[in-house]
C-alpha cells in the first residue's frame, strides 16, 4: 500500500506538492523568457500542467514520498526525494521527445523545471520541519533552564544538544562544550562553542555558571573516563552520562540521561553483533542452554529469544533457578521452552535430552566457578566442568548438533587453580572431538561485572555496610565485561563458527579485545565514589592477602596459541598448531578420581592433563 487515503495529511500533502510542480514549471517558462511570456508558450505551459502535474504525483506516489511524515524528515527522505525528481524529470523529457519531438519546446525550460521542483519540494519539507520544530507538540518549559556544560563535541554530543534543542521541556540550556580533541577547540556545534579541554571544567564552569555536567563521551579508554568522572566530582556539580550510541535504538532519537555506573569506567565499547548472522542460527532452530538460570545462562536465553527459536530448551541443576528464568520468559511472552532439571554430568539424561530436543545449536553455559570453593572440593570441579562437558559433547556429535559453544574463562590460560585447569581441560576436549559433524568452539572472557559471585556486588554489599572493602592484593588486575557483553561474545562466537576455515569441525577459542587489565583496588575506589563517598575518609579497603589459587594478573592468550583474525574487529580467534586433545586413558583416571573424592589424586592428574597448571 503506498498511503493512506484514510488520512486527511494525505491530502494536504499531494495539494502542496502539485502547487509546486506547477510553481516550478511556470517559473521555469517565465526564467526562460525573462518573465516577457510569448502568447504561444503560454498555451504550451497550460497544456503542459495536465501533463506535468498527474505524472509527477504518481511518480512521487509510486516511490512512497507520502507515507512519511514531513515534520520528520531527515537526509535519507530528501536523497529519495532527489531519485523521485530526477525520475519524474527523465520521464516528462521523454514524455516530450515522444509526443512532440521537441518542436517548439525550450530544452532549458525542462532543465529549470526539474531543477525548481527539487527546490521547491525540498524546501516545502524543510519549512514544515522547521515549523513543528519550534511550534508543535512540545510542553513549554517551567522556570529558567538549567545551564548545563557537555563533555564530548563529537557525534554522541551533537545527538544530546540536537534532543535537547527539540525538547524545551527538558529545561537545560548548553553553555558550551569540552573537548580533548585539539581540532575542536575554539570551534562550535550548532552554535555551541568548543570552550576548552576537560581540565578546564572547574574554570569554565564558574565562568559559565553551569549548574550541571552532562557526559557524551562514546570513545574513551578506562583511565580517560576515570578522569572525566573524578574532575566532575571535583568541580563539586552533579554530572550525569548519556550512554554510548550502540546501546540506545537506532535511529531513534532517545535522551536517556542517567548516573555514571561502573561500567561506564570500563573503556570499552559493547560489541555490536551480527544481526543476519545471528538470525541464520537462532531463527525458528532448536537451541539449548545448560546453566541456563545463572548470570550467563539467563542472560542467553533472553537474548535468544529475541530472536524466535523453535524451542529453547533449558538445562539447570538448580530447581529454583530453572523456575525463575522459565517465568521471566513467560512474563516476556515467550512460550516455547521446555525445562530440564538436572545435571550435564548425567549421561543418560543428555542423551535423553538431546535425542527428544535435536537441538541445532548447543551454548554450554554451565560450570562451577567460584575459585577458593573448588580449592575445597577439586572433585566438584572435574565432575561439572570436565566430566558434564564430555558427556554433553558426545551426546552432541551422537545426535546431530551443528554448533557446540562452551563458555570457559581468561584462568584457564597458565592456570593457578582448579578451576582454571579444569576448564583448560574443557577445552582440549575440542580436539578429540574434532572431524565429526558438529562444529565446537568455546569462548574465553574476563570477570563479568554482576554475575553471581563477581567482586562488584561484593563491593556494593561491604560499601553499603559501611565498609571495610575488603581487596586481596593491591596490584591485583583482572579484565571486565558485562554479562550483556559476554552473552554478545558467545552468541557471535556460535555465528561466525570457524575463523580460520580449514577444519568443519571447529575448535577455535574466541576472545574479546577486552583493552586494558584493570587494577582491583582502583575499581574499590571507583564503586566508593560512585556511591558518593570517600576511600580512607568514608569507606575504608582492607588487603587480605591472595587466596588459594588467584593470580595477581589473569592473561587471554596462552603460550603457543597463535591469534587468527575474523570477520569481528574486535573479536580474537586462538588455535594451537597442534592438540589431540587430553589423553584418554589420564581422563579416565581423572574423572575416577572424582568419583572417589580423591582430592591429591584429582590435582595430581590435572597437572599430568594441563602442563602449564602450576598451582601454589
Amino acid at each position: 500500500m503506498l498511503c493512506n487515503p484514510r488520512n486527511r495529511h494525505f491530502y494536504f500533502m499531494l495539494a502542496a506538492e502539485a502547487v509546486c510542480f506547477a510553481a516550478a514549471l511556470s517559473l521555469s517558462y517565465l526564467l526562460r523568457f525573462d518573465f516577457n511570456l510569448p502568447e504561444i508558450y503560454a498555451a504550451q505551459l497550460r497544456a503542459m500542467y495536465k501533463y506535468a502535474l498527474p505524472l509527477k504525483l504518481c511518480v512521487f506516489l509510486a516511490l512512497g514520498l507520502y507515507r512519511g511524515m514531513w515534520r520528520y524528515t531527515s537526509l535519507v527522505d530528501f536523497k529519495r526525494l532527489g531519485e523521485a525528481v530526477l525520475l519524474s524529470s527523465a520521464l516528462l523529457v521523454a514524455f516530450v521527445a515522444f509526443r512532440y519531438g521537441f518542436t517548439g519546446f525550450s530544452r532549458a525550460v525542462l532543465a529549470l523545471d526539474g531543477m525548481l521542483t527539487l527546490l521547491f519540494t525540498a524546501g516545502l519539507r524543510l519549512g514544515i520541519r522547521v515549523h513543528y520544530a519550534r511550534n508543535h507538540g512540545r510542553t513549554p518549559p517551567q522556570g529558567p533552564a538549567r545551564r548545563v556544560l557537555v563533555i564530548g563535541a563529537g557525534g554522541l554530543g551533537e545527538r544530546l544538544l540536537r534532543e535537547l534543542s527539540q525538547t524545551p521541556s527538558l529545561n537545560f540550556e548548553v553553555a558550551g562544550f569540552l573537548d580533548d580533541d585539539p581540532d575542536k577547540l575554539g570551534r562550535s556545534l550548532h552554535g555551541r562553542p568548543v570552550l576548552g579541554r576537560v581540565d578546564d571544567l572547574l574554570r569554565m564552569a564558574a565562568l559559565h555558571k553551569a549548574e550541571e555536567i552532562l557526559i557524551a563521551v562514546s570513545r574513551a579508554s578506562a583511565s580517560q573516563m576515570r578522569r572525566i568522572v573524578e574532575t566532575c566530582k571535583a568541580s563539586g556539580l552533579p554530572h550525569r552520562i548519556l550512554p554510548a550510541t550502540s546501546q540506545l535504538l537506532d535511529g531513534k532519537a532517545v535522551l536517556t540521561l542517567r548516573p555514571v555506573d561502573y561500567q561506564d569506567l570500563l573503556g570499552r565499547t559493547e560489541v555490536a553483533l551480527n544481526q543476519n548472522g545471528l538470525k541464520a542460527i537462532l531463527t525458528d532452530r532448536v537451541v539449548l542452554v545448560t546453566g541456563c538460570g545463572g548470570s550467563i545462562g539467563s542472560e542467553l536465553c533472553r537474548q535468544v529469544a529475541r530472536f524466535s527459536p523453535r524451542r529453547l530448551v533449558l538445562v539447570d541443576a538448580s530447581e529454583y533457578n530453572l523456575y525463575a528464568i522459565a517465568g521471566e520468559l513467560d512474563e516476556g511472552g515467550y512460550a516455547h521452552y521446555s525445562c530440564v532439571l538436572g545435571s550435564v554430568a548425567d549421561e543418560a539424561l543428555m542423551d535423553r535430552v538431546l535425542a527428544e530436543h535435536a537441538p541445532s545449536l548447543v551454548l554450554h553455559a554451565a560450570a562451577y566457578k567460584h575459585v577458593p570453593m573448588l580449592e575445597e572440593n577439586p572433585w566438584a570441579a572435574v565432575t561439572n566442568n570436565v566430566t558434564g562437558t564430555r558427556i554433553l559433547m558426545r551426546a552432541a556429535v551422537a545426535h546431530g548438533v551443528e554448533r557446540f559453544v562452551i563458555v570457559s574463562t581468561d584462568k584457564a590460560v597458565n592456570p593457578k587453580s582448579v578451576m582454571g585447569a579444569s576448564k583448560r581441560v574443557t577445552e582440549r576436549l575440542m580436539a578429540a572431538f574434532a572431524g565429526g559433524p558438529t562444529r565446537f568452539s568455546a569462548v574465553r572472557f574476563g570477570n563479568v561485572v554482576g554475575s553471581s559471585g563477581s567482586v562488584v556486588p561484593l563491593f556494593r554489599r561491604q560499601i553499603e555496610a559501611g565498609g571495610p572493602v575488603t581487596v586481596t592484593h593491591a596490584e591485583m588486575t583482572r579484565y571486565f565485561m558485562s554479562i550483556s557483553e559476554a552473552c554478545q561474545l558467545i552468541l557471535q562466537a556460535a555465528a561466525m563458527g570457524q575463523a580460520s576455515g580449514d577444519s568443519e569441525a571447529g575448535g577455535d577459542i574466541f576472545v574479546l579485545q577486552m583493552g586494558e587489565p584493570v587494577r582491583i583496588v582502583d575499581l574499590a575506589r571507583d564503586l566508593i565514589r560512585l556511591s558518593g563517598k570517600e576511600p580512607g575518609v568514608d569507606v575504608d579497603i582492607a588487603f587480605t592477602g591472595l587466596r588459594p589459587g588467584e593470580k595477581l594478573a589473569e592473561e587471554l592468550i596462552g603460550a603457543g596459541e597463535n591469534v587468527v583474525r575474523t570477520e569481528h574487529e574486535k573479536i580474537m580467534a586462538l588455535r594451537r598448531d597442534a592438540d589431540a586433545g587430553p589423553a584418554a586413558d589420564l581422563l579416565a583416571e581423572l574423572e575416577a578420581a572424582a568419583r572417589n573424592r580423591d582430592a591429591a589424586a584429582t590435582r595430581a592428574l590435572l597437572r599430568r592433563l594441563v602442563p602449564e597448571y602450576s598451582p601454589e
